[in-house]
Order: structure tokens, then sequence, then C-alpha cells
């Protein structure tokens, strides 16, 4: 049995020290003071071995700034997105901090409410360490087969752009345009994602795999995601401020898609999807977005 932290007590954070919980003693903490029983200071969790953190990806670099001092921890980042500001990878982020070898990246298709029912699904552990993917991947429960992969790249970018592509589908769904609709923008989403994958030398079996395919399926093509609730929104005319406030998570979604458009344009990398998802968070109508994409 080990002692594992989970920093981060949203959903996604509770429905993960659920799991964890199975095999290992886990704590967890938050900005947020919780009446959990497992619910203690961040300091005492900084202190674990293993340390699972799902700080949001826009959030996530002025968090480790004023919170995080590296004491040899190992940690499993569950978080998915690209900073928007910036347009780093949470890889680049978390490399100023502690070392690559003690750092794991989580991917696959996993919604929280079905974790914590303790409902089958599969998930990768991604590292440029075996031995720390391998040790990651012991402490899952059960319920949560896990494999290993070495694309760290691959699974930051699947992670991060199925979001944007659920964004795009919640808006088909919410303009009523069909199955049909639905599959081949999925479809070609997925081909849109592995495109930028190349540009930064990932590996196509993560995109074909768990990471890639399993995940963006999952995420557009049920409201149980927040970016796909996003798009219903957006297909409705509401502003991105309105749905985030409506949904009342964080989208990671919306930070990505505007870093999407920033590395596209100055990486010259084409992106049609993503580039439509960006102009309707600017205001562009949605079906007129919707006309550009099939006349292109």
């Amino acid at each position: 049995m080990k002692k594992v932290g989970v920093i981060g007590a949203g959903k996604w954070g509770e429905a993960l020290a659920f799991a964890m919980g199975e095999k290992n003693e886990v704590i967890i903490t938050s900005r947020t003071p919780r009446g959990w029983p497992n619910f203690r200071p961040l300091c005492e969790v900084l202190e674990c071995e293993y340390l699972i953190i799902t700080v949001p990806a826009q959030q996530v670099a002025s968090w480790l700034k004023e919170n995080f001092v590296f004491t040899g921890q190992k940690v499993l980042v569950a978080a998915k997105g690209i900073e928007a500001s910036t347009g780093r990878f949470l890889n680049e982020i978390y490399a100023q901090y502690l070392p690559e070898e003690n750092l794991a990246f989580l991917s696959g298709p996993s919604f929280a409410a079905e974790v914590i029912r303790s409902l089958p699904t599969a998930l990768v552990v991604n590292s440029c360490s075996q031995t720390l993917a391998d040790e990651f991947a012991a402490l899952f429960p059960r319920f949560i087969r896990t494999y290993t992969s070495d694309d760290v790249i691959g699974a930051e970018i699947t992670g991060a752009y199925k979001n944007v592509i659920a964004i795009a589908a919640g808006i088909c769904q919410g303009l009523e345009l069909g199955n049909n609709a639905a599959a081949s923008l999925i479809a070609r989403g997925l081909v849109e994602m592995e495109r930028f994958g190349r540009a930064y030398g990932a590996k196509t079996d993560s995109f074909l795999g768990l990471s890639g395919a399993g995940d963006l399926f999952l995420t557009a093509s049920s409201p149980m995601s927040r970016n796909y609730r996003v798009g219903l929104g957006l297909a409705e005319g509401k502003t991105k401020e309105a749905v985030c406030e409506a949904i009342g998570e964080v989208s990671e979604g919306i930070g990505t898609a505007y870093a999407l458009h920033e590395i596209a344009l100055s990486r010259g990398i084409y992106l049609p999807i993503a580039a439509e998802v960006y102009a309707i968070l600017e205001g562009k109508p949605p079906l007129q977005s919707l006309r550009d994409l099939i006349e292109r």
C-alpha cells in the first residue's frame, strides 16, 4: 500500500482519490476546504511520494510557482490542455519544477461520474520513464485497466485537442445537424489532431488508441462532457462567458482553442475545425462556420 496525495478536489480529483483508495492510502487537498475525512492541508499532501495533480491547465503555472517545492515527489498530471497565453504544453510547464523522469501524464477516456461509480475503463500512463509509468499504473484499482506509453507529447496533444473537437461536436448537436454530420466531424477531427501531433513528433499510435480516438469519441459524443456542453450553449447563440457561467466548471477546450489558433498561425499548421471553434468563441455565427467548413 502506497500513500498517494491528490491535489485538486473537483469532480475529477474526487473521482481519482476514490479510485486510488482501493489499493492505497489517499489524502486530498484543494484551494477550497472540504469536510471529507481524508482532506488535508496542502503542505501535508506535498509530503507524499506519489502525487496526482488535477490543477487546470490555465492555472497550473501560477499554482506551481506559488506552491510547489520539489523534494523527490513522483507526479502524475491528470489535467489536459495547452496554456492559452503562451502555447506551452503542460510537460513544458512542469519541467521547470521537477525532472522529467519524475513526471507522468494520464490520458484516455474517463468521465469522473463513471469512475466514482467504479465502472470499467482503460487509461494510459505516459512517461519518459518506464519505471515511473509502471509504478503509477500499479496504483490504479481493478476496475481501471492501465496501459503505459513513452509518448508524452502525443498524450498531451490528444488530451488537449479532443476538448476543442468536443466543443465543435456540441455545436453540431445543438444545431441539430444529424448523426452523419457528427460522425464526419469527429472523424475529421481525429485527422486534424494527428496532423497537429505530427508537427510535434507525436506517435500515430497515440491518436489511434485510448489517448486519441478513445478519449475523442467519449468527449465528443456525450453531454456528460463539459466541453460538449459548451458547444451546445454556443449553438444557442450564447457568448462563451455566458456558457461558462451556466456550466459552472472549467472548460479546458476554450483556452486550448485560443492556444491552437496562435500555434497554427505561427507554425503554419492547417487546423480548419479548431479555427472555426476559435472564430465562434470570438462571436462568429455557428451556421456561418458550418458553411465555411463545408465549402472550403
